[in-house]
């Protein structure tokens, strides 16, 4: 392993949101960052319908489904089953939404190779393509949450959120690292 992978699984193993999910039943950290912008934005309630893109290992849908909201997860990965939740394997570009969601969450992720433009372009991409979706399958008042690392195509992304929607807000939750480039951004209506 290298020095820079001992260090990350170092930090990794020692992060608190790491144990606390762990303690908790948490698939993942990430499950702290939508429950934080969740109690503040109110996204999630009971019968609240909600789309997950770029799902696995699943803590997003975790969250939403203990908040009574019903779930389709889509994700490349196979992912397992979550109690309230339709898993869906597959690329969310080629699937078919015969429904309207109030909320899509999309936390999609390139294969990364290591190239940080590179990457950042594919996932600008991918957040794209879930902008495209949302115009078909979100409800006019509905609300999309989108992870955005800063960087090159941080801006590109902002002007394409702030044409499709009439609010965009930018969000920094606590549970994500202070040294990660790594915000969420917040579309609604």
């Amino acid at each position: 392993m290298t020095k820079s992978g001992k260090e990350w699984l170092r930090r990794h193993v020692a992060d608190p949101y790491v144990k606390k999910a762990k303690a908790q039943g948490y698939r993942s950290r990430a499950a702290f960052k939508l429950l934080e912008i969740d109690k503040k934005e109110k996204l999630l309630s009971a019968g609240t319908r909600v789309l997950d893109l770029g799902a696995a290992p699943g803590g997003w849908s975790q969250v939403a489904a203990q908040k009574k909201a019903k779930v389709v997860a889509v994700d490349l990965l196979r992912m397992d089953a979550i109690p309230g939740v339709t898993v869906l394997q597959g690329d969310f570009q080629q699937q078919a939404f015969d429904e309207a969601f109030d909320v899509v969450l999309c936390d999609v992720s390139p294969n990364l190779s290591g190239i940080r433009g590179v990457d950042q372009a594919r996932a600008l991409e991918l957040s794209l393509a879930a902008i495209d979706l949302c115009t078909k399958v979100l409800k006019p008042e509905g609300a999309f949450l989108v992870k955005a690392f800063h960087g090159e195509s941080f801006d590109e992304l902002l002007r394409a959120l702030r044409k499709a929607f009439r609010e965009v807000k930018v969000i920094k939750p606590a549970a994500s690292r202070d040294e990660s480039r790594e915000n969420y951004l917040l579309a609604r209506r």
